[in-house]
């Protein structure tokens, strides 16, 4: 039961993305039990991939870094998404017992309802309006605590997000429109008066509304360590982390996208068994990858051997998270018909 309200803004010009998400994942580890945390932060001409997606499929990174822009890797899933500093970033952190994305969404949009525009909640993790979106969400879960967080696009360019971002032609055939550009929209050409810092206090204030609760400022200085802080925005900021490490040769390569996200498989064979696996993906549950090169490494590259090893684990899973065997499901029907 949420029983604290805390609340917390990124410093004035603290626009270093790889600051911003060490913070983020430091809140985990201060939330005190019963608290709820709302974090906002700006990030400055950045591109933010999803934690299993491959950036130079999702980024012009070349383009990007010539402009003084920079790549960030989060660790919740889902795709890519374009910050200036015409956006605003919302983390929502709570305890695992108190996580409820419908209603941590529910808050975002009466924050931006009480400016009198409309929205929905769309999809797999996008709130909209007029059939646009405003807002992509995605969510990190640990055993102790879990985090939601999304953009809030106030007055982005647009013409930065078409130039930087990759979007799949799936994926846009599947939204109904020709370009990345043309399925977003800035809250300002709905509600012209909004603004960053009203969309701040319209947060803040949604928070205790929506909990019942008064709003306290987070004890920044007591509660983070900065030690901590500056090691994990070095790691956030590695080109390892960023980039991900150089691929090997693979023999077979296959892609697809489902309900849930698209997925882009690489294998490797030797002695007519899978020796490596290679996974990218922009599922928003991050576990993804990790199940189905376990399931695939060292299985004999063959329909029934692929088959029995998939729905193995498909069975061990349908009682207690019959999300992922769907998932798995899919994959492995699309393994099979690459075969």
């Amino acid at each position: 039961m949420i029983t604290k309200c805390s609340y917390y803004c990124a410093p004035e010009g603290s626009h270093d993305p790889y600051r911003n998400l060490a913070r983020e994942e430091l809140f985990l580890g201060a939330l005190e039990r019963g608290e709820i945390i709302l974090y906002l932060w700006q990030n400055k001409d950045t591109v933010v991939i999803g934690r299993n997606q491959n950036c130079y499929k999702e980024c012009r990174v070349s383009e990007l870094e010539e402009d003084g822009g920079h790549l960030a890797r989060r660790l919740s899933g889902g795709g890519a998404v374009f910050h200036d500093l015409g956006n605003m970033n919302f983390t929502i952190i709570t305890g695992r017992d108190d996580y409820d994305v419908s209603r941590q969404t529910d808050m975002i949009r009466r924050a931006v309802g009480s400016f009198g525009v409309k929205t929905e909640k769309s999809g797999r993790n996008d709130i909209t309006v007029g059939g646009r979106k405003f807002s992509g969400n995605a969510y990190y879960l640990t055993m102790g605590a879990c985090y939601h967080h999304g953009t809030l696009l106030i007055n982005v360019d647009s013409e930065k997000i078409g130039k930087y971002l990759n979007v799949s032609r799936a994926k846009l055939k599947s939204k109904g429109v020709a370009s990345v550009s043309s399925r977003v929209t800035s809250l300002t050409e709905f509600a012209p008066d909004i603004t960053v810092a009203g969309l701040r206090t319209a947060l803040k204030e949604a928070l205790g509304a929506t909990y019942g609760l008064s709003v306290e400022d987070f004890d920044y200085e007591d509660r983070i360590d900065q030690t901590r802080l500056d090691e994990t925005t070095k790691r956030y900021a590695s080109d390892e982390w960023k980039y991900g490490s150089a691929l090997p040769a693979y023999d077979y390569d296959m892609s697809g996208r489902f309900d849930w996200g698209e997925i882009e498989i690489s294998l490797a064979i030797k002695d007519g068994s899978v020796s490596g696996c290679k996974v990218y993906t922009d599922a928003l549950d991050v576990t993804i990858p990790e199940q189905i090169e376990k399931i695939l490494t060292g299985t004999a590259f063959e329909p029934s051997a692929v088959k029995t090893a998939f729905e193995s684990r498909c069975e061990e899973l349908e009682e207690d998270d019959g999300e992922i065997a769907v998932m798995l499901r899919d994959t492995e029907n699309l393994i099979l018909e690459g075969m």
